[in-house]
C-alpha cells in the first residue's frame, strides 16, 4: 500500500519478483536480450517509482507526485485475523463512487491503484446479494414430488431460511473480523494476485472452496434447469395464459423439452451480458414481484375472510404478509426504480390478459373478491342516504323481445341505450319468455347468452337476465318493483313501441305495452318509448342535424338531460338541441322565452328556445299531468331546502309553463267535449270505467284525435327535418279503460316524423343549475 491506496499486485511485480519499495532505481533480474547480460542484474526504475514520477523536460529533473513524496510505501498483513480484528474499522459503511479507492477520495487505476469500477450503495449490494436467498420457493417448485405438501413446504422453506441466514450472517461477521478493510474493497483480489480471499483463508488448499463454489454454482443452475422448465410447462398446461400453451407439450418420458429450451436461452442471454452486478438487480425484480404478490393474495384473502381461504399453517398473521409485502416494493424501488417500473408494468399486463382471456381454473381470482366487497360497502352506502339531484343518473331497465331463435327482435333499443351511456348508470336488459319454468331452463340459458352477447357487441355496462312465467303481465310488475340490489335499482324503463298493434297478436302486445307504462309509473320510474326504433342509429353512423324538445309538461327535466346525454356520445355529437314549449294566445311569450333561455344558460346546456303559442283545447291530453303536478313541484322544490335567490329562475320557468296551461282549466270546464281526451282523464275517479263510453264515446274519440292531428301539425312544421323529436308522453290509461284510443293518439300525434321518443319523467329532479 502507498498511504492508504491499496496498489495492485501488477504494479510492483516486474517478471514475477516483487518490487515494493519508493526507491528510483531497483535491481532485478534481466530478460533483456538487447542488453550486455541475459542472466544478471541491471539498475532500472523500479515500478512504482515509474508510475508516479516524470522527467520533467525544462529543467530534466524528476519531479514526482505530492502523494507519493508524502507517504511510504508498505506491506499490510490482509487477513490479521481475530487476534488482530479490523472489525471496528468494518462496521461502518464505506461506499465508493466510480474511480475512488476511498469514499471521497480519487484514485488513479493508470497507476496500478485499486479503485472502484462502479458507484455503490447499500440498495446496490443488496441488489446483488438478493438472489443468493431466492431459494425461498424452492418447494413449491418442487411440491409435485411431496407426500405431503403442505406440511413439507412449511417446516422445510422456514428451515432453509433459518440455516441459510445463519450461514451468511456468520460469514458476513468472519469476514469483517479477519480481512482488512482494504482488501474488502478489492473486488476482483487485485492486491493479491486476483486470488479469492476466502480462497486464501481455506485449509488444506484454496483449490477446496474454488471447487466448492464451482460445484454449487452449477447444482444452482441445474436446480434451475429442472424446476424451472416444469413450472412453465405447468402454467402453460392449465391454460392461464393462452399464448404460452406451446410449452405444455412434453416428450413421452413427460420431460418438457420446449420449455426446457426457452429456460436455456434466457439462461445463456445471462450469461453473455458477462456481468453478474448488471444481471443481479433485474432477477431481483422477479422474485420480489413473485413474492409481493404471494404477500398482497395472502393478505387479501385473509382481509376479505374468504371461506375458501383455510391456510394450515397455524402462526399465520396478515399483518406479516402486508409487511413483506411492503419490504419487496420498498426493496424493489430503492434498488432499481427504473426496473421495478418494468416489473409492476409487466404484472398488471399478465394479469389484464388472463382477465381478458377469461382465464378460469380452480385457483380463483382473489381481485374479484376484494371487488365483491367493495361493492357490498357501496351498495350499503347508497342504501344508507337518499339520492342527491346531482348524482341522479339514468339506470336503465331495458325490455328486449326476443323471438323463438332467441333473436332480438329490436336490437336498436339496446343501441339506443349504450348511447346514453355517458350517464355513468348501469343497464339491465331483461326478456320475458311465456313457458313453464322447470321445463324452460335450458331455453332461459339461451336466452339469456343470447342478451349477454347483445351487451358485449354494443359496449353496454350493465348485465342481462331472463325470466319465464306463464303469466307475462304479473311477470312484468314484480320485475319492475324488485329489479336491482338496494341503491342500484333501475330508475328508467325504456320499452319500444309496437310497431304492429293494429292485427289480432298486437292486442297482447298493446296490452304488455300499456302495462309496461302503467307499472313503471306506479313505481315512480321514468319511462323512454322510442317509437319506430330501426330507424334509430348505429353506433356506427354520424348523424347531423337537430334533436328537437316539444316540453309540453315539466317532469323534473328528464326531457332536457336526455338530449345532453346524447349529445355525450359520437353519434349524436354534431347535433344541436331545440326546445320548444307550448303558451296559450293570452300568455306574455316574450317573458316566457326570456325566463326559459335563462334556465337553460344555468342548467348549462346549449340549446335554441322557442315558444309555440296553442289554444289549451289543443293539448288537452296533457291536462291531467298539468293539474296534478303544479301542486306535487312546489313542495318538491320547497323540500330541496333551495333559497329563494338560488331558485328563482327555475320556479320562474316551471311555474310560467305549467300555468300557462293550468288557469284556463275552470273556464273550459263547462266544455266537457272539449276537455276530455281519454275516458280516464274526463271522468270521475269513483266512476265505473265504461261511465264515458256509454255516454259518448264515438263523438270524444273524434274531437281527441282532431285534437291530435292539430298538435302533430304543429310539430311537423318545426321539426320535421329533425334527427329527432323528444315528447312528453301523456298519462296512460287505467287498468280496464280503452287501451286503443290512447294508441291510436300517439300514433297520430308522431305520425310524420323521423324519429321519436316519447318520455315520461317521475317528477322527481334530476338537472340542476348548481354544480
Amino acid at each position: 500500500m502507498l498511504g492508504n491506496r491499496l496498489l495492485s499486485s501488477h504494479a510492483f511485480t516486474v517478471n514475477g519478483q516483487v518490487l515494493c519499495t519508493k526507491e528510483r532505481f531497483c535491481f532485478h533480474e534481466s530478460v533483456n536480450a538487447s542488453r550486455n547480460s541475459t542472466n544478471g542484474t541491471l539498475d532500472e526504475l523500479c515500478p512504482i517509482f515509474e508510475r508516479y514520477c516524470s522527467i520533467d523536460n525544462a529543467t530534466g529533473d524528476w519531479q514526482c507526485d505530492a502523494y507519493f513524496e508524502k507517504h511510504e510505501v508498505q506491506y499490510v498483513d490482509a487477513i490479521p485475523g481475530l487476534k488482530n480484528s479490523p472489525i471496528s474499522r468494518n462496521a461502518w459503511s464505506k461506499y465508493t463512487q466510480t474511480g475512488e479507492f476511498y469514499p471521497g477520495e480519487a484514485g488513479d487505476a493508470k497507476r496500478g491503484e485499486v479503485v472502484s469500477d462502479g458507484s455503490s450503495s447499500f440498495m446496490v449490494l443488496v441488489g446483488i446479494f438478493f438472489p443468493s436467498v431466492t431459494g425461498v420457493l424452492a418447494g413449491c417448485d418442487r411440491s409435485g414430488d411431496l407426500r405431503d405438501p403442505s406440511r413439507s413446504i412449511p417446516i422445510g422453506t422456514i428451515g432453509a431460511q433459518l440455516t441459510a441466514s445463519l450461514i451468511y450472517i456468520s460469514c458476513t461477521l468472519f469476514f469483517a473480523g479477519c480481512v482488512d478493510t482494504a482488501l474488502l474493497r478489492d473486488k476482483y483480489g487485485e492486491s493479491i494476485n486476483g486470488r479469492l480471499p476466502i480462497a486464501a483463508l481455506s485449509w488444506p488448499n484454496e483449490w477446496i472452496v474454488l471447487i466448492g463454489a464451482f460445484l454449487s454454482t452449477l447444482g444452482a443452475g441445474l436446480v434451475c434447469l429442472t424446476s424451472g422448465p416444469r413450472l412453465l410447462q405447468a402454467i402453460a398446461k392449465d391454460q392461464v395464459m393462452p399464448f404460452l400453451n406451446v410449452f405444455s407439450v412434453t416428450t413421452k418420458r413427460g420431460e418438457p423439452v420446449r420449455a426446457l429450451l426457452l429456460t436455456v436461452a434466457l439462461a445463456e442471454a445471462a450469461i453473455l451480458i458477462a456481468s453478474v452486478d448488471s444481471v443481479a438487480p433485474l432477477l431481483d425484480m422477479f422474485f420480489l414481484m413473485c413474492y409481493a404478490t404471494i404477500n398482497l393474495a395472502c393478505a387479501v384473502q385473509t382481509l376479505l375472510r374468504e371461506p375458501s381461504w383455510r391456510p394450515r399453517f397455524r402462526y399465520y398473521h396478515w399483518t406479516l404478509s402486508v409487511v413483506g409485502f411492503g419490504l419487496c416494493m420498498a426493496i424493489m424501488f430503492l434498488s432499481s426504480w427504473y426496473f421495478a417500473l418494468v416489473a409492476l408494468v409487466l404484472v398488471v399486463c399478465a394479469y389484464k390478459y388472463i382477465e381478458y382471456k377469461g382465464a378460469e381454473k380452480e385457483y380463483g381470482d382473489g381481485i374479484r373478491g376484494l371487488s365483491m366487497s367493495a361493492a357490498r360497502f357501496a351498495l350499503l352506502r347508497l342504501e344508507d342516504a337518499p339520492l342527491h339531484t346531482k348524482n341522479w343518473r339514468p339506470q336503465l331497465l331495458v325490455l328486449v323481445e326476443l323471438d323463438e331463435d332467441f333473436v332480438p327482435k329490436n336490437e336498436k333499443i339496446v343501441t339506443f341505450a349504450s348511447q346514453l351511456k355517458h350517464g355513468k348508470g348501469l343497464t339491465l336488459l331483461l326478456s320475458i319468455i311465456d313457458g313453464y319454468f322447470p321445463d324452460q331452463t335450458e331455453v332461459r340459458s339461451n336466452a339469456k347468452a343470447a342478451l349477454k352477447k347483445l351487451i358485449v357487441a354494443n359496449k353496454v355496462k350493465g348485465f342481462a337476465d331472463v325470466a319465464v312465467t306463464r303469466q307475462m303481465s304479473e311477470t312484468l310488475c314484480a320485475l319492475v318493483q324488485t329489479a336491482g340490489l338496494g341503491g342500484m335499482h333501475p330508475n328508467t324503463i325504456i320499452v319500444s313501441w309496437p310497431d304492429e298493434w293494429h292485427d289480432g297478436v298486437g292486442h297482447r302486445r298493446v296490452h304488455l305495452f300499456t302495462e309496461a307504462i302503467r307499472v313503471a309509473q306506479a313505481a315512480n320510474l321514468a319511462v323512454l318509448v322510442p317509437v319506430a326504433v330501426h330507424k334509430f342509429p348505429s353506433n356506427k353512423e354520424r348523424v347531423e342535424g337537430y334533436i328537437d324538445v316539444w316540453w309540453i309538461v315539466y317532469d323534473g327535466g328528464l326531457l332536457m338531460l336526455l338530449p345532453f346525454l346524447l349529445k355525450q356520445y359520437k353519434v349524436w355529437a354534431k347535433c344541436k338541441l331545440r326546445i320548444f314549449t307550448v303558451a296559450h294566445e293570452e300568455d306574455n311569450s316574450i317573458q316566457m322565452k326570456k325566463q326559459l333561455q335563462n334556465f337553460i344558460y344555468q342548467l348549462r346546456i346549449e340549446a335554441h328556445v322557442d315558444i309555440v303559442e296553442m289554444m289549451d283545447e289543443d293539448i288537452t291530453a296533457y291536462t291531467y299531468d298539468l293539474t296534478t303536478r303544479m301542486e306535487q313541484r312546489q313542495q318538491m322544490l320547497k323540500a330541496l331546502h333551495l333559497n329563494r335567490s338560488r331558485s328563482t329562475a327555475s320556479i320562474e320557468v316551471q311555474t310560467m309553463v305549467e300555468m300557462a296551461h293550468v288557469h284556463h282549466q275552470q273556464h273550459h270546464h263547462h266544455h266537457n267535449s272539449r276537455h276530455f281526451t281519454l275516458s280516464v282523464d274526463s271522468e270521475p275517479e269513483d266512476s265505473p270505467p265504461s261511465a264515458t263510453a256509454e255516454h259518448e264515446p264515438k263523438e270524444a274519440n273524434v274531437i281527441k284525435m282532431h285534437d291530435a292531428v292539430k298538435l302533430n301539425k304543429v310539430i311537423i312544421e318545426r321539426s320535421r327535418e329533425a334527427q329527432l323529436v323528444i315528447i312528453n308522453l301523456p298519462h296512460p290509461p287505467k287498468q280496464g279503460e280503452d287501451e286503443f284510443h290512447w294508441m291510436d293518439y300517439l300514433e297520430v300525434m308522431s305520425k310524420g316524423l323521423n324519429r321519436v321518443l316519447w318520455v315520461k319523467g317521475t317528477d322527481q329532479e334530476v338537472v340542476t343549475i348548481f354544480s
